[in-house]
């Protein structure tokens, strides 16, 4: 074989091998992806049944459940326009977890309408906010000044 197609051959396997390597990372990085769904969406019926999600929203005063026997939490979760789910949850809560504040869980919604959590998250930074929850936190947290909101 001559110096050019020894060259060849190599520039092919390189190409090979980074086309592989691409393909199993995208097969590799497609589990971890999940839409963010909103409450409002879930109760249009957009959401499908079966399938690992994360629901964003508000934890709903007074919402927050805990049972005396069990882990197990349940809470409501609300959007911009008050469209309320419920999540039930049996794993630990993060320490951030507060009624009124924002929060994202993952996990399976059944046809019974009620959210079953495998992961929930609690906002952790004051400068941290996903899009769909900027609108939420405003309309919930408008100033009041000289009476008026």
């Amino acid at each position: 074989m001559k110096a050019r197609q020894k060259r060849l051959i190599f520039v092919l396997l390189g190409v090979v091998a980074v086309i592989g390597a691409s393909f199993l990372i995208n097969k590799a990085m497609q589990g971890n992806f999940y839409k963010l769904y909103t409450p409002q969406e879930v109760l249009a019926g957009e959401v499908p049944t079966g399938q690992t999600i994360r629901i964003g929203g508000l934890v709903k005063e007074g919402s927050l459940k805990r049972s005396d026997t069990e882990l197990e939490a349940r809470f409501v979760v609300l959007d911009k326009h008050k469209n309320e789910v419920t999540i039930v949850t049996n794993k630990i809560l993060p320490d951030l977890f507060k009624e009124g504040k924002s929060q994202i869980a993952r996990g399976i919604l059944k046809a019974d309408g009620i959210f079953y959590a495998e992961e929930v998250l609690a906002k952790h930074d004051a400068n941290y906010m996903p899009e769909e929850m900027k609108d939420i936190v405003t309309e919930q947290h408008t100033p009041v000044k000289d009476g008026v909101k």
